[in-house]
């Protein structure tokens, strides 16, 4: 019998410490598998009757790896506070390294400048003392350099970025040391050039950027903070038919849960009674609060405004909508976008080749007749300017981010790879029913004879009549129309439906038509005073049904599925972009191509069939298109999979969300546009951290070698290298958190 647990490793955010952890956990007998992300997350499955989550536990905290156990939506405050106060000790820890060295390396500046002035008698008798007392709790503040970086070389035998520093810093030192030595004896063989200075300066300001890059990367899940903030802590219950106060993880579904006005919703549910308006910003990003009545949905963790209403709890726990939104944020998160295989390959034999390049700099310059302690200063720098950490950083901190801004605003990215392809979409396809249009028919036009609005409505109180038995869709239509207008619908004495052609009815004296041109043709009702706003209508997409009373034609009503609100402002955005735009629609042609040219769409695919719709799709990737694919129900589940990005509507079905790798939860298409922007602009801040990272090193590590001191005489101070190597991490982890000004422009 095995067990699964997840687990938060704090600082196991890059490839490098991805191979320390999985390293410790390949030799832990008992454990059977582990899958680790960059996002501090590990799932571990294991055999607990071999080992014990505690010795899992504390054999990734030997290696300098704090963990704690994932926190599930319903785990309550307890383990997010601990998980936040694991976070909290490691920055602690960093800050208080860092204070302890600049506290004991401030003292050695005197040394470092001794060359500008004259120092006591006192201070230049005792220099090898004074500066080994000095520089040694440094060390031991740098202690974690050397136990992540030596101790796990020789244990696991993976060399990773605080080997490099671990090397510099305690050749640095032991130099130093062996010189001391040789001076307290009284045989200063190696001269009066010490170390200790360099070794100090280094750990002081590495730990500083450590420090600052910490505080950076706890503010990159800030949006799953924020969203694990929203859920209230308790509801209000009906329960043996008395409201009380229980806490939210006792909700169950079918409880009847009541709210109030200037409370937030509990969980998911369906009203029952009562109306008010609701602000769901903080999950769908929609600024606007939305009316709420009878039957209407609503989620949990939003704000109700001024009514009260009770309300069905249907989804609760990590079924609840917001559940699941952090949970797609953090897979999001915690994934590999493909360019980041680059930097990994590089990251891979980078720390062994600068190691070697370090030993031949210092074996070179010894060779060309520079000193022992020249060739160790290139040997130092080398090995400290190089370390790759801002290269293991670029991807994965913008990933957070910028997925945390999608959630923010309502739009769901399932994975960095989907990140990374969206911003190479050139083709959108939308489906047509219900995506671009709201895909509940609706009239939109009527036309009556008389011209008068007493005879619309006597119009469309005939037509309501009429359709007042049928079960045809359209009829929906019309009598809700009617209701609209507060036209009152009696029923008719007499109906019958006439299969592909209309209806027919009596009310009181009047026999009353409505239906198609071959209705009218068999009942012989002459259809001339309207032919012309018929072909109109008809030549505009529109189903247009004829009426007649008492064998004479009364008016038209013309019925379509009507656009969404955005949906033209979100083609012409796509446009703006250089994007082609494809409506697929099973509709027949006359009805595509009148919507088609009401978005103004680049190309129309009418009358496919639902199987077909990934067929059309794999179409158009063979003719060299990236394709994104639109869409919102069943039928439209094998295109989004299909699709190089499948971009689901949250007003949709289950199935077609699954299929999909972008979510967007509310139902506007503005944020297909928004989507495809944000993963460009988060694309662009990878490449802009990737790229400084390659120019630092390819820059830095033949500066550091000595390539410019035969030309110029400028020798890089390993500090200078030092402070260079901590803050390039920082500047990368900056220019990632201001994404998080990032406006989308409509």
């Amino acid at each position: 019998m095995t067990t699964s647990v997840d687990l938060r490793v704090i600082g196991m955010d890059n490839p490098h410490c991805i191979g320390i952890v999985g390293g410790v956990l390949k030799k832990l007998p008992g454990v059977i598998s582990h899958e680790l992300r960059m996002n501090e997350k590990a799932k571990i499955t294991f055999d607990p009757a071999v080992i014990s989550l505690d010795k899992i536990k504390a054999a990734i905290n030997e290696e300098g790896y704090p963990t704690v156990e994932e926190t599930s939506i319903d785990a309550g405050p307890l383990r997010r506070e601990a998980s936040k106060q694991a976070r909290e000790k490691v920055i602690s820890d960093l800050r208080n390294r860092f204070i302890i060295s600049l506290v004991f390396s401030l003292p050695l500046l005197l040394y470092m400048f001794s060359f500008m002035f004259t120092l006591p008698k006192f201070l230049e008798d005792n220099m090898a003392v004074i500066q080994f007392v000095l520089a040694t709790p440094v060390m031991f503040a740098g202690s974690i350099f050397f136990s992540r970086g030596l101790v796990t070389l020789i244990k696991m035998r993976v060399a990773n970025m605080d080997t490099l520093v671990a090397l510099g810093v305690g050749a640095a030192y032991l130099y130093s040391l062996v010189v001391s030595i040789f001076i307290w004896a009284g045989h200063p063989v190696f001269g009066h050039d010490l170390y200790f200075e360099v070794a100090s300066f280094l750990i002081t300001f590495i730990l500083l950027g450590k420090w600052m890059e910490a505080l950076a990367k706890g503010r990159t899940s800030e949006a799953i903070r924020k969203l694990l903030g929203l859920r209230p802590k308790t509801a209000f219950v009906i329960r043996d038919s008395k409201e009380i106060e229980i806490p939210i993880s006792d909700v169950i579904k079918g409880d009847i849960v009541i709210v109030k006005p200037g409370q937030k919703i509990p969980v998911d549910g369906i009203v029952i009674d009562g109306d008010s308006s609701v602000d769901e910003s903080m999950v769908t990003g929609e600024s606007i609060p939305v009316e709420k009545k009878a039957g209407d949905k609503v989620i949990g963790a939003t704000i109700n405004k001024t009514g009260s209403f009770t309300f069905k709890a249907t989804k609760v726990g990590l079924d609840t909508l917001l559940a699941q939104i952090i949970r797609v944020v953090e897979e999001a998160q915690g994934s590999k976008a493909p360019i980041q295989d680059i930097a990994d390959l590089i990251a891979a034999y980078f720390v062994p080749s600068v190691v070697g390049l370090a030993v031949i700099s210092f074996i070179s310059w010894m060779l060309l007749g520079q000193s022992f302690v020249f060739s160790l200063s290139i040997f130092i720098t080398v090995l400290v300017i190089s370390c790759p950490c801002a290269l293991g950083l670029a991807t994965p901190i913008a990933v957070m981010v910028g997925t945390g801004i999608g959630a923010q605003n309502g739009i769901l990215i399932r994975s960095a790879k989907s990140l990374q392809i969206a911003e190479k979409i050139d083709t959108v396809v939308f489906d047509k029913t219900g995506t671009l249009t709201k895909g509940k028919p609706e009239v939109t036009n009527i036309v009556a004879l008389g011209g008068s609005l007493a005879a619309e409505e006597e119009l469309l109180m005939h037509a309501a009549i009429a359709e007042k038995k049928s079960q045809h869709p359209l009829s929906e239509a019309i009598i809700g129309r009617a209701k609209i207008q507060k036209i009152s619908i009696p029923d008719p004495s007499f109906f019958d439906s006439i299969s592909g052609k209309g209806v027919e009815a009596k009310f009181k004296s009047d026999h009353i038509l409505l239906g198609n041109r071959h209705l009218m043709s068999e009942k012989r009702v002459d259809i001339a005073a309207v032919a012309s706003k018929l072909e109109e209508f008809e030549g505009q997409g529109k189903t247009t049904m004829i009426v007649a009373v008492n064998g004479k034609v009364t008016g038209l009503l013309a019925v379509a599925d009507t656009l969404k609100e955005n949906s033209k402002a979100a083609v012409a955005s796509l446009h703006k972009m250089g994007k082609k735009v494809v409506i697929i629609t099973g509709d027949n042609s006359m009805t595509a191509q009148a919507i088609g040219k009401l978005v103004d769409a680049d190309k129309i695919i009418s009358e496919v069939l639902p199987a077909d719709k990934s067929d059309q799709i794999k179409k158009l990737q063979n003719q060299g298109n990236v394709v994104a694919m639109v869409g919102d129900g069943i039928n439209d589940a094998p295109a989004l999979a299909q699709a190089d990005i499948g971009i689901a509507i949250g007003s949709g079905t289950d199935v077609a969300i699954e299929s999909a790798d972008i979510v967007l939860i509310k139902d506007d298409l503005r944020d297909v546009v928004m989507a495809i922007d944000l993963s460009g602009y988060t694309m662009r801040k990878i490449k802009q951290g990737l790229f400084w990272a390659f120019i630092y090193n390819i820059i830095g590590i033949p500066v550091a070698a000595g390539l410019l001191y035969p030309f110029t005489g400028f020798l890089l101070n390993p500090i200078i290298a030092g402070t260079a190597m901590a803050f390039s991490s920082v500047s990368v982890v900056t220019n990632a958190l201001l994404m998080r000004r990032y406006k989308f422009k409509t």
